[in-house]
C-alpha cells in the first residue's frame, strides 16, 4: 500500500473543503486574508518598516490600515518611506486578489442560486396547498376550475411538480391559464415517483393531491399507483393527503386501493366517458348538463346542513329554496340521491343541493304549485333503436355493454371504423355489425344510409393522437352535416372529441352534442380534489345502476301553453318519483353561448312556458335498469370497500 505524503493529505483536506460550497470557500479566503494581513503588519512592526518620521508604532493600528489598504487601494495614496510603501504596494495587491476572488465567488454563488431556482428545486413552503403531481393535457383544465372555485378565498395556492423544465412550465400556464385570479400557481421540477423529489411540494402539508399520468407513459396506471405509493411512504395515516387519480383499466382498482389507507379516491376514466357517451347519444343535451354540473363557472354541487328542515319530507325541503335545487339526503355518509318525496329529513342529515355557491344557499318561504298546469303522462312504451357508430377506440366493448343495458329487446348497431374488426361481445337483444370501412369516406357514409338510424355517434381514433383524432372526426360530421341538409333530415349525432378547444370547429356541424372526454374527466378530478363529499354523490350518479340524469319531454310534466313557474315543474316531477333540477330550450341546442339551452338550478320563482321540443332535466331512476347485468363497479370509488366487477 502506497504512502500518501504531507502535501497529499493537505491536497485532500482541501478538495473536501472546497466541496462544502460556497459558505466554506468565503470562509477559506477570509482567514487567508487575515492571515495575510497579519503577517505584513508582523513584518512591519519587527522591522520597524514605518512611515517617515514615524519611529512607533501599535501593532493592532498596523494590523487596521493593512486591512483598509486591501479593501481599499486608494489609502495608500499618502504613505511615506520607500520601505513601507513597497510593503504597502504587496498588500494592496494582495487586497485586489482577494476581493477579486471575493467578488468571484458572491457572484458564482449568485448565478448558482438563480440557476437552482430556474430548475425549481426549492422546496415549496405553503399550507392548504392543492397539489398536481405530473403533466398532462387534463392538467389547464383542472388548473382554470380550480383558480375558479378558489376566487371566495381570500388567498389559495396550487403547486405543480412535474419532471419538466420550471420556466417552460409557467409559460404554457401563463399561455393557457391567462387569468387565475387570486390562486397562485407555483411549478417545480421533479420526478413525483421519487419519494426525495416529493418533498420539494410539501404533501404533507397539502389539502389535496391530484395524480396525472404523462400522456406519453406506456402504462399509465403503473405511474399513478408508484406515485400514490411515494406520498403515502413512511407516512402515519393523519399525515395523508386527500389523493384523486385516474385509472384507466377497471383491473388495477383493486390493487389501488390498497394504497393510501382510505385517503385516495379512483375514477376509472374510460368506463366513466363511455357511459356518459352512450348515455349521451339516446338523450340530446346530456353532455352539456353534465358540463354544467361539473365545472365550477356555474352551478355545482354543496352540502348543507338539514336541521332547520327536521321533520318535513324531502318535497318539502325542495319546496323551502327558491334559488338553489335540493337532489338528495347524505345521512350518516351515505348519499340518497332523489329520495321519495315523503322520505323524512332527521337530525344530522345534510342537504345535497345544487348551487351558484355556498353563499347562495338560503331558505325562502315555501313555494305554492300550480297544480291545475300539471300534466302526470305515461312515458311511451320503450321501442327498438338503431344505432350507427362511426370511428372505433378501446372504449368500444364499454359502449356495446352500455347500449345492451339501455335500449329494448331488437335493437341494432351498425358500427363503420377503418380497423380490423375486434372480438367484441354482443349483449343479449342487440343485433351488432361490424364494417372495416374508412368511416371518413362520403361514398362509405352515402352507402350506409345514414338517415335511418336513431342515434350516430361518433367516435375518436384516439391511437391517432389528439389533433390527428379530431381531424377525422371534424370531416366526419360535416360530411353528416351535408347528408343532413340535402336530404332535409335532422340527425342525432353526438361526437367525441379529444381537445376542447376543436369543438369550437366543430359546432358549425350542428351536431347535438359533444363529449369531451379529457375534459369531462379533468372537471370531476377538480371537483373531487375540492370536496371529498362529491365521491358518494358521483358513485351514485354516475354508476351503472342507481339514479341518473334524464331529458324529459316537458309535456310530459306541464299542459302545453300554460305559464308556470318551477315550483309547479319539482311538483310534477316529484309525482312521477323525479327530482327536477333543470330544463333545456330546444331553440337554443345549438349555440354554445347560450351552453347549448342547458339551464340548470334556475330561479323558482321565474315563470316561462315550455314550447315544444323543450326538454325538463330530472334525476330518475330508469326502468331499465333492471335489465343491468353489471351492478358492482362505481365509475367513482374510494379506495376502500370498493366492489369490483
Amino acid at each position: 500500500m502506497d504512502t500518501l505524503g504531507v502535501r497529499a493529505r493537505l491536497q485532500y483536506r482541501f478538495d473536501n473543503w472546497m466541496a462544502r460550497g460556497t459558505i466554506a470557500i468565503m470562509a477559506l479566503l477570509g482567514a487567508a486574508t487575515i492571515a495575510f494581513v497579519l503577517f505584513i503588519a508582523l513584518v512591519i512592526v519587527v522591522f520597524r518598516v514605518f512611515p517617515d518620521g514615524v519611529e512607533e508604532g501599535d501593532f493592532w493600528d498596523v494590523v487596521w490600515g493593512n486591512l483598509m489598504r486591501t479593501l481599499d487601494p486608494g489609502t495608500m495614496g499618502a504613505d511615506t518611506g520607500w520601505g513601507f510603501r513597497i510593503l504597502m504596494l504587496v498588500v494592496t495587491i494582495g487586497g485586489l486578489v482577494i476581493v477579486a476572488s471575493l467578488i468571484g465567488i458572491v457572484s458564482g454563488a449568485f448565478d448558482d442560486k438563480m440557476a437552482s431556482l430556474r430548475n425549481g428545486r426549492s422546496r415549496v413552503v405553503e399550507e392548504g396547498h392543492t397539489l398536481i403531481l405530473g403533466w398532462s393535457g387534463k392538467l389547464f383544465p383542472i388548473v382554470s376550475e380550480i383558480c375558479v372555485a378558489n376566487e371566495s378565498r381570500r388567498r389559495s395556492v396550487i403547486v405543480i411538480l412535474a419532471d419538466r423544465d420550471k420556466l417552460e412550465m409557467e409559460e404554457e400556464i401563463r399561455a393557457r391559464v391567462p387569468n387565475p385570479g387570486r390562486t397562485a400557481i407555483i411549478c417545480r421540477r421533479g420526478d413525483p415517483m421519487s419519494v426525495l423529489d416529493l418533498t420539494i411540494a410539501s404533501p404533507r402539508a397539502a389539502r389535496s393531491v391530484v395524480i396525472l399520468p404523462s400522456d406519453d407513459e406506456a402504462d399509465p396506471d403503473a405511474a399513478v399507483i408508484k406515485i400514490a405509493l411515494a406520498l403515502t411512504r413512511h407516512a402515519a395515516e393523519d399525515d395523508i393527503p386527500r389523493i384523486v387519480a385516474e385509472l384507466r383499466d377497471p383491473r388495477n382498482l383493486e390493487a389501488a386501493g390498497l394504497v393510501a389507507r382510505g385517503r385516495a379516491h379512483w375514477l376509472l376514466a374510460s368506463e366513466l366517458v363511455s357511459r356518459m357517451t352512450v348515455q349521451t347519444c339516446r338523450q340530446s343535451g346530456l353532455s352539456a348538463v353534465y358540463t354544467e354540473l361539473l365545472d365550477f363557472a356555474g352551478d355545482e354541487i354543496y352540502f348543507t346542513d338539514a336541521t332547520p328542515f327536521t321533520g318535513p319530507s324531502y318535497l318539502d325541503a325542495q319546496y323551502r329554496f327558491a334559488a338553489s335545487t335540493v337532489l338528495g339526503i347524505q345521512r350518516d355518509a351515505v348519499v340518497q340521491l332523489n329520495p321519495p318525496a315523503d322520505y323524512l329529513i332527521e337530525p344530522g342529515d345534510r342537504l345535497i343541493v345544487i348551487a351558484e355557491d355556498d353563499s347562495t344557499i338560503r331558505t325562502s318561504e315555501r313555494g305554492a304549485p300550480d297544480e291545475s298546469a300539471m300534466r302526470l303522462a305515461v312515458s311511451s312504451p320503450a321501442r327498438p333503436e338503431h344505432t350507427l357508430i362511426l370511428g372505433y377506440n378501446s372504449s368500444m366493448q364499454t359502449m356495446l355493454d352500455e347500449l345492451g343495458a339501455y335500449v329494448a329487446p331488437g335493437s341494432t348497431v351498425c358500427i363503420a371504423a377503418d380497423v380490423v374488426a375486434p372480438q367484441l361481445r354482443v349483449p343479449a337483444g342487440v343485433d351488432v355489425s361490424f364494417h372495416s370501412v374508412d368511416s371518413t369516406s362520403r361514398a362509405v357514409l352515402d352507402a350506409l344510409n345514414i338517415v335511418g338510424f336513431d342515434h350516430v355517434l361518433v367516435l375518436a381514433y384516439r391511437e391517432l393522437g389528439i389533433q390527428a383524432a379530431d381531424a377525422r372526426t371534424l370531416v366526419t360530421l360535416l360530411h353528416l352535416r351535408d347528408i343532413a341538409d340535402k336530404q332535409a333530415v335532422s340527425l342525432n349525432i353526438v361526437s367525441e372529441m379529444l381537445d376542447d378547444r376543436n369543438r369550437e370547429l366543430a359546432e358549425v356541424t350542428r351536431a347535438d352534442d359533444f363529449i369531451v372526454s379529457d375534459r369531462l374527466v379533468s372537471l370531476m378530478l377538480s371537483q373531487i380534489s375540492e370536496s371529498e363529499d362529491l365521491v358518494s354523490v358521483f358513485a351514485e350518479l354516475f354508476s351503472s345502476s342507481g339514479v341518473e340524469i334524464y331529458l324529459r319531454p316537458a309535456e310530459l310534466y306541464i299542459v302545453a301553453g300554460m305559464t308556470v313557474d318551477f315550483y309547479t315543474v319539482v311538483a310534477a316531477a316529484s309525482a312521477r318519483g323525479e327530482t327536477a333540477i333543470g330544463y333545456r330550450v330546444a331553440s337554443d341546442a345549438y349555440s354554445s353561448v347560450a351552453a347549448y339551452g342547458v339551464h340548470l338550478n334556475p330561479l323558482k320563482t321565474e315563470r316561462r312556458a315550455y314550447e315544444p321540443g323543450d326538454a325538463i332535466i330530472v334525476l330518475a331512476q330508469d326502468e331499465a335498469q333492471a335489465r343491468r347485468r353489471d351492478t358492482t363497479a362505481p365509475t367513482v370509488a374510494s379506495s376502500v370497500s370498493v366492489p369490483v366487477s
